[in-house]
């Protein structure tokens, strides 16, 4: 196996948490009905075209025109987004930034709408300390489509049999992997740190 010289993290569920729950569980207080919302109306296929880069202006207008009924939840959708993500993952954040004072080259690659991805770097600056990121929204492909790793690739001067993904997705896990990266599944800080001190990676 090559050794690993590039790292790249996820950011959604890797470093900062993420879930839509936790406003809707207010504003819509009806489990099944909540269940039924996200399950048909502001769906994870909706949302993911907001991270392939379309804008939120259309999103909320073609559900709108399909759900009129719906329409303040369909807005809360990204007015609340803050709320969505509450806190970082303290044990990850510790890692990939101790990989960097190492001397590590360390860039992210995430499935992100291109406005949220700029606010969250706001309220969690050490999404500024890599040397890089690739974010979904801005270059219009998302994982775990080729073409965005092998955009990172090239953006980054990234061998990829010598790059490491961390991903709390397994089907990006696997993209990463036909893209010729080397990748592990991220569960826990725990188990990253076994899997990168695993792979010769001290942390």
């Amino acid at each position: 196996m090559t050794e690993i010289r590039h790292i790249v993290f996820d950011i959604g569920k890797v470093l900062i948490h993420y879930d839509p729950d936790i406003p809707y569980s207010r504003l819509i207080p009806d489990a099944e009905e909540r269940k039924w919302f996200f399950d048909t109306v502001c769906t994870h296929d909706w949302n993911i075209e907001q991270d392939r880069g379309r804008t939120w202006e259309d999103a909320e207008a073609l559900l709108i025109a399909e759900h009129p009924a719906h329409a303040d939840n369909i807005r809360a959708f990204r007015r609340h987004w803050h709320e969505m993500v509450p806190h970082a993952y303290d044990g990850s954040v510790a890692i990939m930034e101790g990989l960097i004072d190492a001397g590590r080259d360390v860039t992210m690659l995430t499935n992100f709408a291109a406005d949220t991805f700029r606010e969250a770097q706001e309220r969690f600056p050490f999404l500024k300390r890599p040397r890089g990121v690739t974010v979904s929204g801005e270059v219009r492909a998302i994982k775990p489509d080729r073409e965005i790793y092998d955009r990172h690739v090239r953006a980054f001067g990234l061998e990829p049999a010598a790059t490491l993904f961390i991903d709390d997705s397994q089907k990006n896990v696997d993209g990463a992997k036909a893209a010729g990266w080397q990748a592990v599944l991220f569960t826990d800080p725990e188990r990253l740190a076994q899997d990168l001190n695993q792979l010769g990676i001290a942390v």
